[in-house]
């Protein structure tokens, strides 16, 4: 067998499939049913230019904290966090990078969920940011968000969700 045959078979995306139930699990690659492991997200990664301008930002914009930061010769990782998830924010800096990136058509948003969307919107402009109005947008089937969008230093658009209906 050649080795892109056995990396794709080893490697392929898991099967979500659903029960009688209506309840999502991982289809195992034996076709017995016993669910496979699933992969875990643990990090999104984003360019920026200034590493303490963005590190302030996502401080005091979001509670994030260093975890960790990797200088290597020619960037440098910073891993931000907190402690309500898992999950973690690497802004990569590269040196030498002098304007702004080119953040294209490709790129969407980071979200982020809050108890008290109104708190937390005031919360943000009386500390100097500029986050954009309150917004809903009800799903067709029922359910619903209340949101507000805001921009980091680099232009990095965040959208913050109030947690209610599939947004916890």
């Amino acid at each position: 067998m050649s080795y892109h045959a056995t990396t794709r078979r080893k490697f392929a995306r898991p099967r979500l499939v659903t029960s009688t139930e209506g309840v999502h699990r991982t289809a195992s690659s034996d076709g017995k049913g016993k669910p496979s492991s699933v992969a875990k997200l643990i990090h999104s990664m984003i360019r920026v230019l200034d590493e303490t301008r963005s590190v302030g930002f996502y401080e005091m914009a979001f509670g994030l904290a260093v975890a960790d930061r990797i200088a290597f010769d020619d960037f440098t990782l910073i891993y931000m966090s907190n402690a309500e998830s898992g999950f973690e924010l690497e802004l990569t800096v590269n040196k030498g990078q002098s304007g702004p990136y080119d953040l294209g058509s490709g790129y969407g948003h980071l979200a982020v969920s809050v108890g008290d969307l109104e708190a937390e919107h005031a919360r943000l402009r009386a500390a100097g940011l500029t986050p954009k109005d309150i917004k809903v947008l009800n799903a067709p089937g029922g359910g619903g968000a209340r949101f507000f969008f805001i921009e980091d230093p680099d232009g990095y658009k965040i959208e913050v969700l109030e947690r209610s209906w599939r947004f916890r």
